[in-house]
């Protein structure tokens, strides 16, 4: 516990500096995203040149007894821009954070817990050369080709293996995802569908044997979002037949699509993209925060292209405050989906903005 402590303190004095103090630091040229051939298994790891990067894995299990669950661990990487001259280990040059959830039926509201450190060797760390995040006991690595997360909690804990059982999705044009009007405003991207998922969950300190299936997302950026931009709605869906959809929005304050995008892959294996204006995303259904009074629309109707889907929660209270961490409270959780076709699938939605305005 001491050493957890240790690590976040140069985060928090990070943090304090005044506005007056960041403008007397000399600028970061961060670089932009530009259309190029992302090159494996490099960019599987992590890209400190860029102000932003997060790999994020949602998912379905089940065991005996439990389930089903929906699951969520995400590993944030960010480049401050602050003071890297200086020769000070302590200098925080990198940040990483983390946070994770299971969606519990049983008690109708997100287990959570998160952490943020600067980078430390030995300790805290994203590797460039394949995907290897530690924060301290924290971790996703990808051994052999497998990703692996251990993830121990306040009130549960995560052993998990995700075994990938079709190739990577490149995102956008070839892996770059426009976010805006503006060409600068777009991430690298790739998605990994249908991941079988094995190993163990710890509930109320009983380990239960688990399975299920994932969805790997994998983003990095300087300029994620316009500065007319509120948030985004997002969903990545396994359907049951081996098809798998990924759709976004990005909104503006009015809640008008500022940009929207996302790929389909059939069960034969062919990819298509959408352009901004196949993406559609219906609002059915509201729920409000006991805690927030933040209004979230937690039911929708999703139009991609030809597809037509309805997606429906868990449960609604799956709002998860990351204030500790990433710096804000959103709705992020486990949902049923059900194609006009009759297909079924199984996602996670992802909602942005709707308290306040989301800064990266």
């Amino acid at each position: 516990m001491r050493r957890r402590r240790f690590l976040a303190i140069p985060l928090a004095l990070c943090a304090a500096r005044t506005h007056a103090q960041l403008r007397a630091e000399p600028e970061v040229a961060y670089p932009d995203v530009k259309p190029r051939a992302l090159e494996f298994p490099r960019d599987f790891g992590s890209h400190p040149d860029f102000r932003t990067e997060w790999w994020y894995v949602t998912g379905w299990l089940d065991g005996e007894g439990v389930g089903p669950l929906g699951m969520q661990v995400t590993f944030f990487r960010s480049r401050p821009g602050v003071a890297e001259q200086g020769a000070s280990t302590f200098v925080p040059r990198q940040i990483v954070f983390a946070h994770a959830a299971i969606a519990d039926p049983t008690l109708r509201r997100l287990r959570h817990d998160q952490r943020a450190a600067r980078a430390y060797p030995g300790l805290v760390s994203a590797g460039e050369q394949d995907t290897d995040v530690h924060l301290d006991d924290w971790s996703l690595v990808r051994p052999g080709g497998t990703y692996r997360t251990h993830i121990a909690a306040r009130d549960f804990a995560l052993a998990l293996d995700f075994h990938p059982t079709q190739p990577l999705l490149l995102q956008g044009d070839r892996g770059v995802s426009r976010k805006g009007p503006l060409p600068r405003e777009a991430s690298y991207y790739y998605s990994i569908p249908q991941l079988n998922v094995s190993g163990t969950v710890t509930l109320d300190s009983r380990r239960i044997d688990v399975g299920g299936v994932a969805w790997l997302d994998h983003e990095w950026s300087s300029d994620y979002l316009a500065s007319d931009a509120q948030g985004w709605d997002w969903t990545g869906i396994d359907f049951d037949d081996g098809s798998a959809l990924m759709a976004f929005r990005i909104r503006k304050a009015n809640g008008e699509a500022l940009w929207a995008g996302g790929s389909y892959r059939d069960p034969a294996g062919m990819a298509r993209t959408f352009a901004p204006g196949e993406i559609r995303f219906e609002p059915t259904r509201s729920w409000k925060s006991t805690r927030t009074a933040i209004v979230y629309p937690v039911e929708f109707t999703l139009v991609a292209g030809d597809l037509q889907l309805q997606l429906v929660p868990l449960f609604d209270d799956q709002e998860l405050d990351a204030r500790a961490s990433v710096g804000t409270v959103y709705w992020e959780g486990a949902t049923r989906v059900q194609a006009l076709d009759g297909r079924r699938g199984r996602g996670y939605l992802e909602l942005t903005g709707y308290g306040s305005t989301l800064r990266l």
